[in-house]
């Protein structure tokens, strides 16, 4: 599978955040996104995900025959989790892991291993609204393990980790990687060894 983007460039309100972006991905490949904020990191994720349209260019998600997918395909082949949790207070851990397993079409056994992966056996009987913003954080990286999906869209993924996990997430993603995934990531702070980077600036 390959990702390629041909001249992209996009608008937040009236501003243009970013203009003429190129850049092509393969699987087993990351792309991590730096840049003050307000460049349009998080927008150029948005983009990717075909949660916002684009004021020039073209972006394509293209299978190993060369097809490029349609929308309904893109959106069953990435995960997007965003600098905001998705976890509602009022739910238990294991809920909100069963709600996304479900969403995602995932098998039950998938929750069991997710939970492993990213060591929360202390907190599935816990309601979201207990957590830290570590462990928020935690359960909501926890959706990658659920369903596996080629290309991952992470917007600070670093944020709110402490150094153990932030261990176990390179792990997961370097893993993710070898078995040919591809995964676009936005970050303050060096991520994956930066691999290959892409610097967004201020548009003109």
């Amino acid at each position: 599978m390959r990702l390629l983007a041909e001249g992209l460039s996009a608008v937040r309100g009236e501003r243009v955040v970013f203009r003429d972006i190129d850049f092509e991905l393969a699987s087993g490949q990351a792309l991590v996104l730096h840049g003050p904020n307000g460049s349009g990191k998080t927008t150029l994720l948005r983009v990717i995900a075909g949660l916002i349209g684009t004021l020039a260019g073209r972006l394509r998600l293209i299978d190993k025959d060369g097809k490029t997918l349609a929308d309904e395909e893109r959106d069953q082949a990435q995960h997007f989790v965003g600098h905001q949790d998705a976890i509602r207070s009022q739910l238990r851990v294991i809920e909100t892991l069963r709600f996304h397993a479900a969403l995602l079409g995932a098998e039950p056994k998938h929750i069991d291993e997710a939970v492993a992966t990213w060591g929360l056996q202390a907190l599935v009987d816990l309601s979201g609204g207990l957590l830290s913003a570590g462990q928020r954080r935690r359960v909501s990286l926890a959706r990658l393990s659920l369903q596996r999906r080629q290309l991952w869209l992470l917007d600070e993924p670093l944020v709110a980790l402490d150094a153990p996990t932030r261990a176990r997430l390179n792990d997961v993603c370097s893993k993710h990687l070898t078995q040919g995934g591809m995964i676009v990531a936005a970050s303050h702070e060096p991520f994956l060894g930066d691999r290959r980077t892409l610097t967004l600036g201020f548009a003109e």
